[in-house]
């Protein structure tokens, strides 16, 4: 094991088990520094985060992720966990909630007096971060190991910016939020499901490369058996954060199939009208969609294309949608 943290973390760039704790611990040395740095940033990142949702802006999205806080009390959850401090593992996930819940509020606040409810279907900063899959955590997984590395070496900080951005844990956070200040309940969970996700991944991915980085062999660090029980509850919410990821992923992919079985059938039998075009399948739930340009409005027998969707499980609902291809000078 030596060798190989050598290899991660040579020595010479490694930072001191002392150094790593003064870094992740908001509760220890210069604490009211620390917490007024934190919480100034948190709340600006916060309002940049909600006014980027809000103005579908991914470059105001950015920008939030890059100054957002959070990644910190998260990797002093996975520091505690590895050295064995339950005051760190406390302390930090008391910051981690008070930075969740202001988030939230301020992104609720913003929705309240600026929201469009309506145009909040189409925005993609919303639409893309309301339905995790187990690509987000593949993602998580990869970017926690990454800001772990760079905490835990000196010649990584200059990558600390790029893991912020990948990280993303303040624009889900928005999300929830907005979506919330707007009664838009279910995409407000869905958007919580992947900051939590995204922080479960970063303390397993903190955990491990903490551990090969030689902390867990501390004088100061507990013996494992003492941290067993923080690992199997680590391990507990990784498999609730996974199930639902992996039913996600799963329901994605089927109506991504499904959604190719109806398009191309309906391709298929639009074609008998010239003047007709199918422009898209749209899902609502598990019912389809189908939405048609016409010149005159009239489309050929819709028993043909039920017919050729006898294949779809028997709960997947299909309709067609008519649009007259017109256009009308008004002056």
């Amino acid at each position: 094991m030596s060798r190989l943290s050598d290899a991660l973390i040579p020595p010479s760039q490694r930072l001191s088990a002392d150094e790593l704790h003064d870094t992740l611990n908001l509760g220890a040395g210069e604490v009211g520094r620390k917490r007024s740095a934190f919480l100034i940033m948190l709340v600006l990142s916060a309002i940049i985060a909600a006014a980027g949702v809000l103005g579908d802006s991914t470059a105001t999205v950015i920008g939030a992720m890059i100054i957002a806080p959070l990644a910190t009390p998260i990797l002093g959850i996975a520091l505690g966990i590895v050295v064995g401090q339950l005051r760190l593992v406390v302390t930090s996930l008391l910051w981690v909630v008070i930075g969740v819940v202001v988030v939230i509020a301020i992104g609720a606040v913003f929705a309240v007096f600026v929201a469009d409810p309506t145009a909040l279907q189409s925005n993609s900063q919303i639409t893309g971060r309301t339905s995790p899959g187990l690509l987000d955590l593949a993602a998580a997984l990869a970017t926690g190991t990454a800001g772990a590395f760079a905490m835990s070496r000196r010649d990584l900080s200059t990558v600390l910016p790029g893991v912020a951005i990948a990280i993303s844990l303040v624009p889900p956070l928005g999300v929830v939020g907005v979506c919330a200040g707007v009664g838009e309940w279910d995409a407000a969970m869905g958007a919580l499901w992947l900051f939590l996700s995204n922080v479960v991944a970063l303390i397993i991915a903190g955990s491990i490369i903490f551990t090969l980085a030689g902390y867990a062999r501390e004088p100061s660090s507990l013996p494992t058996a003492r941290r067993r029980r923080a690992y199997v509850i680590v391990g507990i919410a990784a498999v609730i954060v996974v199930i639902p990821l992996a039913f996600n992923t799963a329901v994605s992919f089927a109506l991504t199939s499904w959604g190719l079985t109806i398009r191309d059938a309906a391709q298929d039998w639009i074609s008998a009208d010239s003047s007709a075009s199918v422009t898209g399948v749209h899902w609502v739930g598990v019912n389809a969609t189908i939405d048609v340009v016409t010149d005159d409005g009239d489309i050929p027998d819709t028993a043909d294309l039920a017919a050729a969707l006898d294949g779809l499980p028997e709960f997947v609902g299909v309709s067609v949608r008519v649009q007259t291809e017109a256009d009308y000078v008004i002056r």
